[in-house]
Parts: structure tokens; C-alpha cells; sequence
């Protein structure tokens, strides 16, 4: 993390503006666990029931939120930790999965992003920290009933859709898309959204990479400029913001 937030502040010293979306499910796992609540995911979705959302809470808006900033700020950047309010969200309704209903509880889909708020922060000259637990409004205006969870990818391609941007970068175990998921010499450099379409039909994507690459190829139906899919490693960042394709796979609409 250290490396990948020095990369960052050297971007924003050269004019790029960030946000920081980041995740917890590994934390809110372990304090689960060290509490003696179960995991239960269903489609690689955790459900959450009112336990569990305080958990997913003190993890991710709390130790890794803190965390995360401590560390930008430690690099060089100007961060600020952003909690619930930046994202609004509506609980998710009980849902088909492989042949069951599956209720979710206290796990929501995006209705709103105060982009006002971030770009606020931007001029500034901030960098914001989002965590993705949401403020939960029954209705777009309506008073707020709680929190609720929400995937962190989901956050931050919201987010980037939101704000417009030309670059939304995700970090991954996988440093990219590969053609054989056993073979990193067979990273794909460039994806336009009809090859993607043909690589998810084929099998090249696969797994848990197609849900990423989907939600990729939303976001740039909706305006956003590139989506990256890299690696979590020192340079790979500047590599990557430098000639897109170069370390990871930047997926573009055309």
C-alpha cells in the first residue's frame, strides 16, 4: 500500500486528482471471526445481518479507512477520509441466485454519489478516501434509515461515473487480464468492449475476473474514459498512467 500511494503522490505533484476507493472484506473477515460470527457470502457478495454490518462498520469505515489515509498521508498525499454520506444507497431487495431467493439484509445498491462533496475537496486540494459504507435513504429525499454495505468495486466505479473521469484504476491480486489465468506472460494489453465480449464468451474471462470486467465495460458505457486492471505493486501505477496497457489491461469502449 505504501508504494502503490507513493505512485499516487507523484501523479497528483504532476496534476492528477484522485479518489481513493478502497475495500475490507479481509478485516471485517478476521474481527468477524475474532467476535465468533460466521461468514456467509452468496456469489461473492457477503451477507449482512445487523452483526455483521456492525462488524463490516469498525473494519471498514473505522481500522481500514483510518489506515488507508494514514498511510496517503505518510506519502505524500493530502488525503482525507471520507465516511458514510458521500454514498447513499437503497437496501437490496431479496434476489434470485443459482435457484434460491437470497436475502441479502443490510447490503445496498448505489442511488446516489455527492460528487459535490468531492469535488469540493479537489479544489481544496484534498484527495478524498471513500469507504463504501453507504447512508441508507429509502427514498432519494427521505430521511436516512441506517447503514448498509456496499462492494467496494461497485463504489468505485460509481464514483468514477459520477465524477466523469478519464481513468479509473483497479488494483488486483491479478495484474490484469489473462489469457491463461495460470500464465501472467499472457496478460491482454488493450480490451475494447467487443473483444472483451468475445473473451468472456470464449472462456477466456472467467471466474471472478468477468464480474470485473462487466462492471468495466459499464462504466465505460457511461462515460468513463479507460478502466485499468493492474497490480498492486511499486511503479505499476506510473506505468500504467503513462501508456495505458503497458503493465496491466486497459479496457476502452472502442
Amino acid at each position: 500500500m505504501a508504494e502503490v500511494l507513493a505512485d499516487v503522490a507523484r501523479l497528483v505533484d504532476a496534476g492528477w486528482r484522485f479518489v481513493i476507493c478502497h475495500g475490507g472484506g479481509p478485516q471485517a473477515t478476521a474481527l468477524g471471526q475474532a467476535l465468533g460470527l460466521e461468514v456467509a457470502k452468496v456469489a461473492g457478495q457477503r451477507v449482512t445481518d445487523a452483526a455483521t454490518l456492525e462488524v463490516v462498520s469498525q473494519a471498514i469505515a473505522g481500522q481500514a479507512s483510518t489506515t488507508v489515509v494514514a498511510a496517503a498521508l505518510e506519502a505524500g498525499v493530502r488525503a482525507v477520509g471520507v465516511s458514510a454520506g458521500v454514498v447513499q444507497a437503497t437496501r437490496r431487495r431479496p434476489v434470485e441466485v443459482e435457484g434460491r431467493t437470497v436475502d441479502y439484509g443490510f447490503v445496498g445498491d448505489i442511488t446516489a454519489i455527492d460528487t459535490e462533496l468531492l469535488r469540493g475537496l479537489w479544489a481544496l486540494g484534498r484527495t478524498p478516501v471513500v469507504n463504501p459504507v453507504a447512508v441508507w435513504r429509502g427514498e432519494a429525499t427521505g430521511p436516512a434509515r441506517g447503514r448498509l454495505n456496499v462492494n467496494g468495486d461497485t463504489v468505485a466505479a460509481a464514483i468514477a461515473v459520477e465524477l466523469g473521469v478519464d481513468h479509473l484504476f483497479a488494483m488486483t491480486a491479478v495484474g490484469g487480464v489473462l489469457r491463461d489465468r495460470h500464465d501472467p506472460s499472457t496478460r491482454i494489453a488493450v480490451l475494447d468492449e467487443p473483444n472483451a465480449r468475445e473473451a468472456i464468451a470464449a472462456g477466456v474471462i472467467a471466474g471472478g475476473m468477468i464480474p470485473k470486467v462487466e462492471e468495466a465495460l459499464v462504466a465505460l458505457s457511461r462515460g468513463v474514459g479507460a478502466v485499468h486492471i493492474l497490480g498492486a505493486k511499486a511503479g505499476l501505477l506510473l506505468a500504467e498512467a503513462e501508456l495505458p496497457g503497458r503493465v496491466g489491461t486497459a479496457l476502452r469502449a472502442e
